[in-house]
């Protein structure tokens, strides 16, 4: 019979085994496994100046919103080191996200802090703003301190509609992505694109790549792929459909079905704000 203390020998006999191979793994590899390396090929230096230093990050949240536009990048943002995260709200809270998650901000935008980072989430409820002018001017202010953006999902359209995607590569959600023309973007179907000190990620969860892109940024890689592993963030989804190009035909045909009278609504201001702000309405 196996003594309790044999037992306890053995699972640190066990334990030694495990962490002497994860070690050699690391240091030397084995066939099919690669050390993690850096996908980030730009490194714009509004994000790398403000390495080493405290930061003040705010994300813009508001009602009607896509609730995982805020809370899944919060997972990384708020892991950041020597970084505060505060939730700031287009409207006095508490609201609900259009799921029907209530979402309380710390503090209105003419409250917030001066911020080294702004995120600005997306959602049905991103409408709503497109016309905001004080939402639109705290968007407009801080980009021209020159300090860094990030927009998730249809937030992009609100930084569109700030005037601050001029001349830029950007992406959106898929459905809303032929609209950032419009605002004098240039669309980019890829999931996180970085152009100087904005950084737009697509759709949804897109948010925690582009979360774990900007960690990168502002830290190092290693410290968003500690971040990135506290986290598990390993997708591995019993289905390929999250794009339109992987989707199957009916699953696409019904999605866009659902999404036609927001996107209708989407163009139609698109058109109004690429009136305002000069730009050549696409044919």
């Amino acid at each position: 019979m196996t003594s309790h203390h044999d037992e306890r020998r053995l699972d640190r006999r066990a334990f030694a085994k495990l962490s002497a191979l994860g070690l050699s793994v690391a240091m030397v590899g084995i066939p099919g496994v690669t050390r993690a390396e850096s996908g980030i090929a730009s490194q714009p230096e509004a994000f790398t100046a403000l390495r080493g230093k405290s930061l003040n990050i705010g994300i813009l949240i508001f009602p009607d919103m896509d609730q995982i536009d805020f809370t899944g990048p919060f997972e990384v943002l708020s892991r950041v080191s020597d970084a505060k995260v505060y939730a700031l709200g287009a409207r006095p809270g508490p609201f609900r996200d259009h799921r029907g998650m209530i979402l309380t901000p710390d503090m209105a935008l003419a409250d917030a802090p001066p911020l080294d980072l702004l995120q600005v989430a997306g959602g049905p409820g991103q409408q709503a703003l497109m016309h905001d002018a004080p939402v639109l001017n705290f968007i407009r202010a801080h980009v021209a301190t020159g300090k860094p953006l990030f927009s998730v999902c249809t937030g992009a359209l609100i930084c569109g509609a700030a005037g601050i995607l001029k001349g830029r590569r950007a992406t959106t959600h898929w459905s809303a992505l032929d609209l950032l023309p419009y605002f004098g973007a240039t669309p980019v179907r890829e999931r996180v694109v970085i152009d100087g000190n904005i950084v737009t990620a697509a759709g949804v969860t897109a948010g925690i790549d582009g979360a774990l892109t900007v960690a990168a940024l502002l830290r190092s890689d290693a410290a968003a792929q500690k971040i990135q592993l506290d986290i598990q963030y390993a997708p591995d989804p019993p289905f390929h459909a999250g794009t339109p190009e992987t989707a199957p035909q009916d699953v696409l045909a019904a999605v866009t079905t659902a999404y036609r009278p927001l996107t209708e609504a989407r163009l139609a201001t698109a058109r109004e704000i690429a009136k305002e702000l000069g730009v050549a309405v696409p044919l």
